[in-house]
């Protein structure tokens, strides 16, 4: 009876994406109360909304970032890693492109929408994201050089 070979460690940036993913959660739940809160004063009820669909959408296209990292990562050690390691990101980033188009053709004339306080909303998370990737990426303790095994030291010499 074979056995399967043993899975190589997890990559260095898993620890990393999903601190990022923690603390994004975290920041999305501000910007949606913030947002809610000026978009209530601003323009009533569809500020509220807009303000909460503006985080929302830039919440989910971060987990989106994160997510297809996270999951191409699955694929590190294996003889299709660098192919399905960058077809998996792209199409993220394709999915989230798309997905935003659509939205954003769909949002764009609703009565119940108020246009400025979603841009800012979305501006608000998207600016936020890279602020906490930035944050994580600076309190996280990784070597230069990661994920390699070096040589055994030889006896010559």
């Amino acid at each position: 009876m074979t056995t399967a070979p043993p899975r190589p460690p997890q990559p260095t940036s898993v620890p990393v994406l999903r601190r990022i993913l923690v603390h994004g959660s975290f920041l999305a739940g501000g910007i949606a109360l913030v947002g809610a809160v000026i978009g209530g004063f601003v323009a009533g009820g569809s500020g509220v909304v807009s303000a909460l669909i503006g985080t929302l959408m830039a919440v989910v296209f971060m987990g989106i970032t994160a997510g297809s990292i996270l999951l191409a990562n699955r694929f590190a050690g294996t003889s299709a890693a660098i192919g399905a390691f960058f077809g998996i990101v792209m199409g993220g980033w394709l999915v989230k492109f798309v997905v935003f188009l659509v939205l954003m053709v769909l949002l764009k004339d609703q009565p119940w929408i108020q246009p400025v306080v979603l841009f800012l909303s979305i501006i608000a998370g998207v600016v936020g994201s890279l602020l906490v990737d930035v944050f994580v990426l600076m309190k996280s303790r990784m070597p230069y050089v990661s994920d390699i095994t070096l040589p055994a030291p030889s006896d010559q010499g």
